[in-house]
């Protein structure tokens, strides 16, 4: 894996052997160093207005790429956590009363994954990328247009393929990315714009993921486009797939969510290293499928953990009260009761 030392961000050492991509991990065994990054977004690169978004963008992703192509034992985690944050967004954007805190609580304290409030379902949508591959084919569409509540009746295997031709027609990612937006707003009810823009949204970000040859998409474009420095115009109106500066709002979104995802990506990283290390030290039968859990997810319920770790209830708080008082989780809820724990 590569590591950048924070003091020199350019100063790179060169791994020994090619990265190997971990899907588990093992509390008795010598764990993996997931200080993959201390990359930092250099100052030059920052956006400074959207007029320049594709040399800030460019930059962000060739940062971020390392990062997705590497699969560090926190990957799962950072999709999640930036899938929650897309999920806020798009909330938002629907009017939605839902932020992040009720995102999260309707996602792991509801009882097997069932029926969810709208809010949910758009979670879910954005949650569902660490678990697809990214590919803009029919069947996701029609999936991710029952999230955004899209009237039915579509004909998705058209837009599919108009989407993936626009996308395949582009060299650069980001204009594949805009590309397939704009797509969705020419083609569905002009009755439904809020929803079509969020399927905008999900589309541009699944686009961008599979120009890049990602294995799985990002939430990136979704999790910033509501941000002021968008607004265009002296109504201060964001830009939507419509419009002549969708582009440009594209490129704007990735700049500032690529600068967004490292810094979350650097903190996850000192977490995850800190859980890794004190995994050793947890004596609880089970411990070791908490730790992945926690690697995996942007938040664990004591009530998960059990169930999927074969731990009594009790000994899931105490494995949690532990790891807490090591420093090694957050509790995230600030409740006292139905708590939540993350990196």
């Amino acid at each position: 894996m590569r590591r950048f030392d924070p003091a020199d961000p350019l100063a790179a050492t060169a791994p020994a052997t090619p990265p190997v991509r971990r899907r588990a991990v093992r509390v008795d065994a010598t764990p993996p160093s997931s200080t993959l990054i201390s990359n930092v977004y250099p100052a030059w690169a920052r956006l400074p207005t959207p007029a320049g978004a594709v040399f800030s963008a460019g930059a962000g992703l060739a940062l971020f790429d390392q990062i997705v192509r590497a699969e560090p034992p926190f990957a799962g985690a950072l999709r999640r956590r930036l899938a929650l944050r897309a999920a806020a967004a798009a909330a938002t954007a629907l009017r939605l009363r839902e932020d992040e805190a009720a995102l999260r609580d309707a996602e792991h304290l509801a009882s097997g994954g069932g029926e969810t409030s709208p809010a949910g379902r758009l979670h879910r949508l954005w949650r569902a990328f660490a678990d697809r591959p990214a590919t803009l084919d029919a069947a996701a569409f029609c999936a991710a247009a029952e999230s955004v509540d899209l009237p039915r009746g579509s004909d998705w295997v058209t837009l599919a393929s108009e989407a993936r031709a626009a996308a395949a027609g582009c060299a650069q990612p980001l204009a594949a990315a805009a590309a397939a937006g704009a797509v969705l707003s020419r083609r569905l009810p002009a009755a439904a714009c809020a929803e079509a823009e969020l399927l905008a949204w999900w589309a541009a970000d699944v686009a961008l993921a599979e120009h890049l040859a990602w294995e799985r998409p990002v939430a990136l474009v979704a999790t910033t486009m509501l941000r002021p420095a968008l607004r265009v115009g002296s109504n201060g109106r964001r830009p939507r797939p419509s419009d002549p500066q969708w582009p440009d709002a594209v490129a704007a979104a990735v700049a500032l969510a690529t600068s967004d995802a490292l810094a979350l990506a650097a903190e996850l990283a000192r977490r995850a290293d800190r859980l890794l290390a004190v995994a050793p030290k947890l004596r609880a039968k089970g411990a070791g499928r908490v730790v992945e859990l926690l690697l995996a997810d942007d938040a664990v319920s004591p009530a998960r953990a059990a169930r999927m770790a074969r731990l009594s209830d009790r000994a899931a708080r105490r494995l949690f009260d532990r790891l807490v008082a090591l420093g090694a989780v957050r509790e995230l809820s600030g409740r006292p009761n139905f708590r939540l724990y993350g990196l």
